[in-house]
């Protein structure tokens, strides 16, 4: 990210960075469970924290995925060598997370369940988990 910028600028480009780099991984991570990612700025190096509901997908076999991840980073957004680096964490309450309750939606509803099943024990492991309270919308063309 850019150093010589005024204010305004510089939270915009930030911003922009963010928007895609998330894009980026929730189209890279989607089957893995991808529910955020937080991006630290140090003197020395980037580090990008992905959170997913599994990460050791995201992570591969001998960390070859996300060591391909991190090149795909570094190219992307033009980091030097061994300035960005990525780890990847457990989301803590699987069920209180909405970003991984909608994938696991999507994957049922594209598996065949029925739309009112689907929803149903999707909104029931939401309150299992602890939730106040929770509302599931579909929209749109629905079969079942």
């Amino acid at each position: 990210m850019a150093t010589n910028m005024s204010k305004k600028r510089k939270f915009v480009a930030d911003g922009v960075f963010f928007v895609e780099l998330n894009e980026l991984l929730t189209q890279e991570l989607a089957e893995e469970g991808y529910a955020g990612v937080e991006v630290r700025v140090t003197p020395l190096r980037t580090e990008i924290i992905i959170s997913a509901t599994r990460p050791q997908n995201v992570l591969g076999e001998k960390g070859q995925r996300i060591r391909e991840l991190t090149s795909v980073v570094q190219k992307r957004f033009s980091f030097p060598d061994d300035a960005v680096e990525l780890y990847a964490e457990r989301v803590s309450k699987r069920g209180l997370c909405a970003q991984t309750q909608a994938e696991s939606l999507k994957y049922k509803l594209l598996g065949g369940l029925a739309v009112r099943r689907a929803c149903y024990g999707v909104l029931r492991f939401i309150m299992e988990s602890g939730a106040k309270g929770a509302e599931v919308i579909v929209a749109g063309k629905v079969w079942g």
